[in-house]
């Protein structure tokens, strides 16, 4: 009696990053295909710890992030995705971190990697997001062409959205980085039609059966309110005789994390209610990082927000 071949396993990994793109895109993932959590790798030794919480008056450590491996088992037992959120970039040691990542995905089966991120533009805010490419070999570029995507072929990406593509490709795994387009006005702002627009080639390359039409619900709320913005930003520079901006290109780098907020009784109230439903039924928690991010907390509860997809829960 022979062992079934076990089914092929792709890696999206995620870090947070501009306009949430990555971390949007990947807890879209989570919650859709009701994936649950598989793996926890330590990393304390890459971060450093700066501070320490007080409450009561008694002081501890303040927690250090956490490195986060969930599995969605394809019901065809066809190929299966691994995706990978970090809920930070550590100071140092960022390569060590990418080649600790892939051997923990190795172990898991993966066969290909990919990372998701941003790329800031002066595109209009009311416009379409592009989604770019890049490649760890000619073979798996040709294939990004051939899916008619826009092939970055110019220009440097930081961090670990680089790296792990590169220590990828060292270890022998075809590597894929995919760049949403989002407008550079509003870097601090969710952007989730960058998410949308690297989800649907995500989706196109992995035979992917993924509705999207709630991120894009969500992208069309968001581009109005930035589209908002940059009208009023321009109307202020107008009367005042100055000239309206024109960002430069970038493509994202680990920005600063916004200053915390302390959500009011009645947010806290419409959270736990969110929080409850999610519980009930992951394909909800979309719902509830909707509402964390309108509300700007979703740092406060992501590691709650995570642990939605213990298996456990």
């Amino acid at each position: 009696m022979t062992e079934e071949t076990p089914p092929e396993r792709w890696l999206v990994a995620a870090w947070p990053g501009l306009g949430q793109v990555a971390t949007t895109a990947a807890i879209y993932l989570l919650s859709k295909l009701r994936m649950h959590q598989v793996a926890e790798f330590r990393a304390r030794d890459l971060f450093e710890l700066e501070s320490v919480e007080v409450s009561g008056g008694l002081l501890h450590a303040a927690r250090l992030p956490r490195s986060r491996l969930f599995l969605w088992r394809n019901p065809d037992g066809k190929r299966e995705i691994v995706v990978f959120l970090g809920e930070a970039q550590p100071p140092t040691g960022k390569l060590a971190l990418s080649q600790r990542l892939l051997a923990e995905s190795r172990a898991l089966g993966v066969t290909r990697v990919f990372t998701f991120s941003a790329m800031a533009t002066d595109m209009e805010p009311n416009g379409p997001s592009a989604t770019y490419g890049i490649a760890s070999d000619n073979s798996t570029l040709a294939e990004l062409r051939r899916h008619g995507v826009s092939v970055l072929t110019e220009g440097e990406i930081t961090g670990l959205n680089g790296l792990t593509l590169a220590a990828a490709a060292e270890a022998g795994l075809p590597a894929i980085g995919l760049l949403g387009e989002m407008p550079a006005i509003a870097p601090q702002l969710p952007c989730p039609n960058a998410a949308v627009a690297v989800l649907r080639v995500f989706r196109e390359l992995a035979g992917l059966s993924l509705d999207l039409e709630e991120l894009e619900d969500y992208g069309r709320t968001m581009q109005a309110q930035v589209s908002e913005f940059y009208e009023r930003m321009n109307q202020a520079l107008r009367a005042a005789g100055g000239e309206e901006p024109a960002p430069e290109s970038s493509v994202e780098t680990q920005g600063e994390p916004p200053a915390p907020r302390i959500p009011t009784p009645a947010e806290t109230e419409q959270i736990e209610r969110l929080f409850l439903e999610a519980r009930g039924d992951r394909t909800k928690a979309f719902l509830l990082k909707k509402e964390l991010d309108r509300l700007g907390v979703f740092p406060q509860y992501e590691d709650r927000f995570l642990n939605l997809f213990e298996p456990n829960q």
